[in-house]
């Protein structure tokens, strides 16, 4: 099977600094680097090294040659990568002595993404795939439908947090992945507790605290403790969890082994620098022993 990621593409520009600036305060970073990112790129990286086929639908500007180049180097579909005029997507990340970070996005060409480039991507999708997309893009809700009527598994991650665009999801969503703060954002904004939400699965991840997943079909919740590291960077994290879940599941794991899984890749990412690109193979998370 596939997992088709309408997903965004952008470069990372990240600056390490003491501390998170407050507002006002101007710092020295300490360091600088450039590396790929996007939570869809991030997501459809580490599915792909999760083991999963992976066709990522995005879009990038003219200088955006070295993105689709890496992107295609860790293993994920290209076909559908568009390229555009303007300025590709990018990212302005701090972060901290505690690998916590700030990210400010500019969208570029993630919000330039044609409906006809969607439809001829997931024309080529068979029943049984899996669909995920999060809100760094346009044409969530139009790509959902046309995934849900090919057949295909509805799988959204609802970051950043946008409560109109979660909204308009959510009844054409199979599995919602989101943090701790997202579903606390998300009950406030709707006023429905995550176990009543019309979606059958829900998996919630809470940092030190670990995974919860909720069957709403049968009312049940299953918590999983979190893999204790020492962070080092915690951009990506996330991503990386809901890569290898997809992953997981499409090579036929339940979803207590699904989650164990990616809870696993995700605490092995934060001890490395960087996003899509310190996204780490199923081959290192399956040998990896937690100090």
């Amino acid at each position: 099977m596939t997992v088709w990621c309408l997903g965004s593409v952008n470069a990372d520009h990240v600056y390490r600094l003491p501390h998170l600036p407050a507002p006002g305060e101007t710092l020295a970073a300490h360091d600088y680097a450039r590396g790929l990112g996007g939570k869809g790129t991030n997501m459809a990286v580490a599915a792909a090294r999760a083991g999963a086929r992976v066709e990522l639908i995005g879009r990038i500007g003219p200088d955006g040659g070295w993105m689709r180049d890496r992107i295609a180097g860790y293993g994920v579909g290209i076909a559908h990568l568009a390229e555009g005029d303007g300025p590709s997507g990018h990212a302005i990340i701090y972060v901290d002595a505690a690998g916590e970070n700030q990210i400010t996005i500019f969208p570029g060409a993630n919000r330039e993404i044609a409906l006809a480039q969607v439809e001829a991507a997931l024309g080529g999708a068979a029943a049984g795939d899996i669909f995920v997309t999060q809100n760094e893009t346009s044409l969530q809700r139009e790509a959902a439908d046309l995934a849900r009527a090919n057949g295909l598994r509805v799988i959204y991650a609802a970051a950043p947090f946008e409560a109109e665009a979660v909204a308009a999801m959510l009844d054409v969503t199979d599995m919602l992945v989101l943090n701790a703060v997202e579903a606390a954002q998300l009950e406030e904004a709707t006023g429905i507790a995550p176990g009543d939400l019309p979606v059958g699965d829900v998996v919630i991840t809470r940092g030190a605290e670990g995974v919860r997943w909720i069957d709403t079909n049968t009312g049940k919740t299953r918590d999983f403790p979190a893999v204790r590291v020492d962070p080092v960077d915690t951009v990506g994290a996330g991503d990386t969890f809901t890569g290898y879940l997809m992953a997981g599941l499409d090579s036929g794991a339940d979803m207590a082994g699904a989650i164990t899984l990616a809870a696993r890749a995700a605490a092995l990412k934060v001890t490395r620098r960087g996003a899509a690109d310190a996204v780490p193979t199923r081959a290192e998370v399956e040998g990896w022993q937690p100090s």
